[in-house]
């Protein structure tokens, strides 16, 4: 009897593979779609220059409110229309993206190394340490962070150093927590204490026995609070604490827009807030993703 190849067997059972249904399977197995839009934040941000049609600064009066090219009166010298001072919104929405990108690595870089390092030696140490440590993250937890910026914005004035470092503050929290409940339970391993044991100094023992434990669950925690960040930078920006005109960011695009009537003049605040809200849950679904595959428990099959 010959062998039944799995095209016969597919043919008998009347079953037909469905390209569309494998197809759903990926992309909802793997953040293709996030990651499309991410690798698209990426090349504005470092191609901005090459890519954006028109200097994004500079204004031409007699160009202002043009649509985009597909509403009627719209040119396509002015794909995505104009501002209210002749600015193309296409090339201020890619110089945006550069701004976005710097947030996510300064503020969340800042902040991925001082809260691990904080979590891991609250971990680690216990006791009057740990006690310090996250007492003072319980305080900076409880502070209004809109509140203290808009200070900060009065006091010292607005600059894009200012902004980076009040993002940084607010980054480092979050890992502290998760990061010291994780070395709390890796300290105790045999491979720890056998390291003590042998004469290893706190540092080493931190760096090449409890750091490799929690990198995971950090780099994580670092990609769900991008998000955050980009969109706390958009608030500071719209309220005026942040980033300042005529530099392009999102946020006080959105801003400038809103001083118009939205329903005429909609695409002025209506693409750099679609471009923050692709952004930010393009990262959280990335973050959820790479939370459910470095933790077997949560592992999809």
């Amino acid at each position: 009897m010959a062998a039944v190849g799995p095209e016969a067997r597919v043919a008998e059972s009347g079953q037909v593979p469905l390209v569309g249904e494998s197809i759903w399977r990926r992309v909802h197995r793997y953040p293709v779609i996030p990651g499309l839009v991410l690798t698209l934040l990426v090349i504005a941000g470092v191609f901005g220059p090459l890519l954006a049609p028109h200097d994004p600064i500079r204004s031409n009066i007699l160009d202002k409110h043009y649509p985009p090219f597909w509403v009627e009166g719209g040119t396509t010298r002015y794909i995505l229309g104009t501002d209210h001072v002749g600015r193309d919104v296409l090339s201020r929405v890619l110089y945006g993206a550069r701004v976005s990108l710097t947030v996510a690595a300064v503020s969340v870089g800042s902040g991925f190394i001082v809260g691990t390092t904080l979590g891991l030696t609250a971990g680690y140490f216990g006791r009057f340490v740990d006690e310090v440590i996250m007492r003072i993250v319980d305080i900076w937890s409880a502070m209004p962070f809109l509140m203290i910026a808009l200070v900060v914005n009065i006091v010292l004035g607005n600059s894009m150093k200012i902004v980076f470092a009040l993002l940084a503050m607010l980054a480092w929290a979050g890992f502290v927590r998760v990061v010291r409940a994780q070395t709390l339970s890796l300290r105790e391993m045999e491979y720890v204490t056998a390291a003590r044991v042998s004469g290893a100094s706190h540092a080493r023992i931190m760096w090449r026995h409890l750091l490799p434990g929690v990198i995971n669950t950090a780099v994580v925690i670092a990609t769900l609070n991008i998000g955050g960040l980009i969109l706390a930078e958009a608030a500071l920006s719209f309220l005026g604490a942040g980033i300042q005109p005529p530099t392009p960011a999102w946020g006080s695009m959105v801003a400038e827009g809103k001083d118009w009537v939205i329903a005429q003049k909609w695409w002025q605040s209506a693409f750099p807030g679609i471009a923050i809200f692709l952004v930010v849950m393009s990262f959280n679904f990335l973050g959820d993703w790479m939370r459910d595959h470095f933790d077997p428990r949560l592992r999809q099959v």
